[in-house]
């Protein structure tokens, strides 16, 4: 069995860090969540992996490199364009040739692994399995209907009308017959080759497509709140650590990480929190969910419930908290002018202000 991870896409709802940076590279807890599916793929057995790439390339190359570091040995697929999930299929025809694979959308994070699926195929053998979970609002998502068995019926993507809550993880693994499905395809409304139609496709064929309803995590990281999130859950799990340097004046309550090479003087920290190598903390208030990257600076500062991305520097800030803060950021007090506001914003930025 192989694995085809997908790690192209531009990434707009992470704009304005998505300019600069790829989508699937975005830390959590101080690691890339393209990472935490490599692993998740290696730990089920899989040892060849193609990645398709788009935009940012070189950027995930770089990152990723052969795969050895993972125990992985990794292809990359260039794909021109975000043209649909059931395309990068198409691109990867010749990568996959006649073997099983795991499909595994790059920004998506799975509590727990894959290991389970993986063996529940290989045992089945259906011609396709989805991983699906109960969502708020399925309309954002890939959306199956279930029989009275329990079996997939229909599949449609994000649907204005939803026949069900239950929507598509992004994890799917397939047996050959899919490349046939994805050679019949057009494109749909978007103007994309999707992948629920050519599981439609299989299943109009009457081929066996088989389904797991998840009760454990499963996040889109696609957009800040997401990433918020996970990068709590993580956190979660940390054991406490300290190789770097905390002085006396300073206090660091439950879970606290301090890598190898950071300074934290006169401060309070309470875990979760991962502060990165080469950081500083000075004078300042870390609280809970908080990741720190490294060489980064928080001074005379207060920051809860946020992520702070390489080399950033916070300095001199009162309260920050549920932000994401990119690399070699600078934050600091604005000048007391009276009801004026001066900004320097990157395409589609958000910004809140207070009155």
């Amino acid at each position: 069995m192989k694995a085809l991870v997908l790690a192209g896409g531009a990434g707009s709802r992470l704009r304005p860090i998505t300019h600069t940076s790829a989508k699937q590279l975005v830390p959590v807890a101080n690691k890339p969540v393209l990472f935490y599916g490599l692993e998740a793929i290696r730990d089920a057995g899989i040892r060849e992996v193609g990645i398709v790439v788009g935009d940012t390339a070189a950027e995930i190359r770089e990152a990723v490199g052969d795969g050895s570091r993972f125990g992985l040995e990794v292809t990359y697929l260039v794909q021109d364009a975000p043209r649909g999930l059931a395309h990068a299929v198409l691109i990867a025809r010749e990568y996959l040739g006649e073997d099983d694979f795991v499909m595994y959308l790059g920004d998506n994070f799975v509590v727990g692994g894959i290991d389970g699926l993986v063996e529940r195929f290989r045992a089945e053998r259906p011609r396709a399995q989805i991983m699906l979970t109960h969502v708020s609002d399925p309309r954002a998502f890939g959306v199956a209907e279930l029989d009275m068995d329990g079996r997939v019926v229909a599949l449609e993507e994000k649907p204005e009308f939803p026949k069900s809550d239950l929507a598509l993880v992004g994890v799917y693994l397939f047996s050959p017959a899919v490349h046939e499905a994805v050679a019949a395809l057009k494109p749909s409304r978007r103007n994309e080759l999707e992948i629920t139609d050519a599981i439609q496709w299989l299943i109009d064929k009457g081929h066996r497509v088989e389904s797991t309803v998840i009760t454990g995590y499963w996040k889109d990281t696609g957009n800040v709140t997401d990433m918020l999130e996970v990068n709590r859950l993580v956190l979660e799990s940390v054991e406490p650590r300290v190789e770097g340097e905390v002085d006396e004046a300073s206090e660091l309550i439950g879970r606290v990480v301090v890598e190898k090479g950071a300074h934290v003087t006169g401060s309070r920290i309470v875990g979760p929190v991962i502060v990165g190598a080469g950081s500083a903390v000075r004078d300042s208030y870390v609280g809970p969910f908080t990741s720190i990257d490294r060489d980064c600076r928080v001074l005379d500062s207060e920051i809860e419930y946020s992520i702070v991305l390489r080399g950033a520097s916070i300095d001199g800030v009162g309260r920050i908290e549920c932000s994401l803060i990119g690399r070699e950021a600078e934050v600091t007090p604005a000048p007391r002018v009276p009801k004026a506001h001066r900004l320097v914003l990157g395409d589609h930025s958000k910004v809140q202000i207070s009155r």
